[in-house]
């Protein structure tokens, strides 16, 4: 089983709207296979607090112009680590070091990853998602 292409459609409508943001080191997995209650992982990063906030917010818009509302959201309060679920897409928009403690790429490595071009690439003094 592999992602449908509604939930990689979204996962690029996501992503975009997380890297107009400025969220950096964005990476996407195909979690379909291990996981029952969802297609795909996106996990972005974001320098502090606020830009936590400002990620998750576009990304809720984005998709929400979109027609597609989340069915969960965990973790605002704090913006360290914020939790969008819509149903085929699971967005993850971590702070870089809570990111860099639970280290999802490790858990998820052997997934396939979403092609996200260049949105994928890191900004300049941004962890790498393989490192």
């Amino acid at each position: 089983m592999t992602a449908t292409d509604h939930a990689i459609s979204l996962t690029r409508i996501a992503a975009q709207a997380a890297s107009d943001k400025l969220g950096n080191d964005l990476v996407a997995f195909d979690v379909s296979e291990p996981l029952a209650i969802t297609d795909v992982f996106l996990i972005v990063s974001a320098g502090n607090e606020r830009q936590v906030g400002a990620i998750v917010d576009a990304v809720e818009e984005a998709l929400l112009a979109h027609g597609e509302k989340p069915a969960r959201r965990e973790g605002h309060g704090e913006n360290r680590w914020v939790l969008l679920d819509f149903i085929d897409l699971v967005v993850h928009v971590m702070h870089s070091e809570e990111r860099a403690v639970y280290t999802l790429e490790r858990l998820w490595r052997d997934c396939p990853r979403i092609d996200l071009g260049d949105l994928a690439e890191a900004m300049p003094g941004a962890p790498r998602a393989d490192s």
